[in-house]
């Protein structure tokens, strides 16, 4: 359980649902987004643990077991198959953001060092330097590949490690050590001065403000918040015991994972606010008002250190998650031990994420895809995000929710879905309609996004 938490968990909670929530006016948002998450994700999110425990197999083995024992084709295992290259795609950008955050630990540990505990962070630095300080890394492509290569070693390491050795290790040290972190923090930026305007931001609901691209945006977290059609939760799936209620255990990760993004945003804004910043700074909240933030904090550069840290422990949890389905999938694939197989993934994830970091300097006017709109003045790490979160996401979760509402037994899902009676019949309902519909509205609008307009 703690493992799919901490897959669930990530970069996604820290770093996109504070940027999410700022860019689309917090409140209307952040409610509609809980909304989503109970009546889409989860649903999706039980769907994908119950056909891994089924199949007790990679993912896309576990999906062709299912619909074989369901008198279906065979064939379903794409469904899955799409996921795992998604994870792939994923895994590959998500190590150059996991290295922008090994960025900033050295560069707070670096600054406290210097510095010591006294003052805010980056202390005689303008503010402009300090928001400078990742446009600086983006110009470093030696740097930039490095700090990807590092992260990747790292979830390497654990991946190789199997189960037991590596994952277990993430799961039961790392993401404990994650929350601790993260309440610390959050506690003391609630005697900031910006908290009670916080929340009053998070959870201040102004109907007026609750648009089509709002809602849009808030489906779209949800979903992409718990790592749905990555097949992540399909590989975790195969590791849960028969006597493990699934629609518990989903319940669980689904509400801890919801629990981690408010928590952020209650985390984040009121730093934020104390500071008089803007909330609406978009991707750039954590990497460059933040660090700003800091500078006007008490001992700002324990803070900061401790802050990225604890998105290093977060980062590293998923980007375990998303190289264990590839891996596995390559193992059972072609009866590989589990470290040929991760160092293989590893090397691919390895040469595609070194375009993608590349593609802020020195590849920064190379558009390969510039002849498909979707993709028009995109370089590779955008073209990645757009395909994966736009395209491979949501078509892997729709094929998902037709499979489990549609086509696979009904004998074999409620023996494994641990729901009854009237709960049983929601699910259901919520899996068979209302999951396809909104992630088809997802995948519509990814794709052509003037139709919001």
């Amino acid at each position: 359980m703690l493992a799919a938490v901490g897959s669930a968990v990530g970069l996604g909670n820290m770093w996109r649902f504070p940027a999410e929530a700022g860019a689309n006016g917090g409140g209307a948002f952040v409610l509609f987004y809980i909304f989503c998450v109970v009546l889409i994700g989860s649903p999706v999110l039980l769907s994908e643990t119950l056909i891994g425990r089924h199949g007790q197999a990679s993912a896309p083995e576990s999906v062709r077991r299912m619909a074989i024992e369901s008198g279906k084709s065979r064939h379903w295992d794409a469904l899955a198959s799409i996921g795992v290259l998604g994870a792939f795609i994923v895994l590959s950008f998500y190590c150059v953001v996991g290295g922008w955050v090994l960025y900033y630990v050295g560069a707070f540990a670096q600054d406290l060092v210097t510095t010591g505990l006294s003052g805010g962070a980056f202390q005689g630095r303008p503010a402009e330097e300090v928001e400078a300080l990742l446009p600086g890394l983006f110009g470093n492509g030696t740097l930039m590949v490095a700090l990807q290569v590092l992260f990747l070693l790292i979830t390497l390491y654990f991946v190789a490690r199997g189960v037991s050795g590596g994952i277990e290790f993430v799961a039961t040290w790392l993401m404990p050590a994650f929350f601790i972190l993260f309440l610390a923090i959050t506690i003391y930026g609630a005697f900031t001065g910006g908290f009670a305007e916080a929340v009053t931001y998070l959870f201040s609901f102004e109907p007026e403000r609750l648009t089509g691209p709002v809602m849009l945006a808030a489906v779209g977290q949800a979903f992409f918040s718990l790592s749905l059609g990555v097949a992540g939760m399909i590989t975790y799936g195969s590791y849960v015991g028969r006597d493990v209620n699934l629609a518990g255990t989903s319940t669980i990760i689904a509400g801890a994972d919801t629990a981690v993004a408010l928590i952020a945003g209650l985390c984040i804004f009121p730093i934020v606010f104390a500071a008089g910043l803007e909330p609406n700074a978009g991707p750039a909240l954590m990497f460059q008002s933040l660090p700003r933030a800091f500078q006007d904090m008490p001992v700002g550069s324990l803070i900061g250190l401790l802050f990225f840290i604890m998105v290093f422990f977060a980062a590293l949890t998923s980007s375990v998650s998303l190289l264990e389905a590839p891996t596995a999938w390559m193992k059972d694939k072609f009866g590989i031990s589990r470290v040929v197989a991760t160092v293989t993934v590893s090397a691919g994830a390895l040469l595609l994420g070194a375009l993608a970091a590349l593609s802020f300097n020195t590849l920064e006017e190379w558009h390969p895809l510039n002849g498909m709109s979707l993709f028009a003045g995109m370089g590779m790490f955008d073209i990645l995000d757009t395909v994966t979160s736009k395209v491979l996401m949501p078509i892997g979760a729709i094929l998902t929710s037709i499979f489990v509402g549609w086509i696979a037994s009904r004998r074999l899902i409620d023996a494994e879905n641990g729901l009854t009676g009237g709960l049983h019949r929601f699910w259901l309902f919520l899996v068979r309609w209302l999951c396809p519909v909104a992630l088809m509205a997802i995948l519509l609008v990814g794709i052509f996004p003037s139709l919001t307009e």
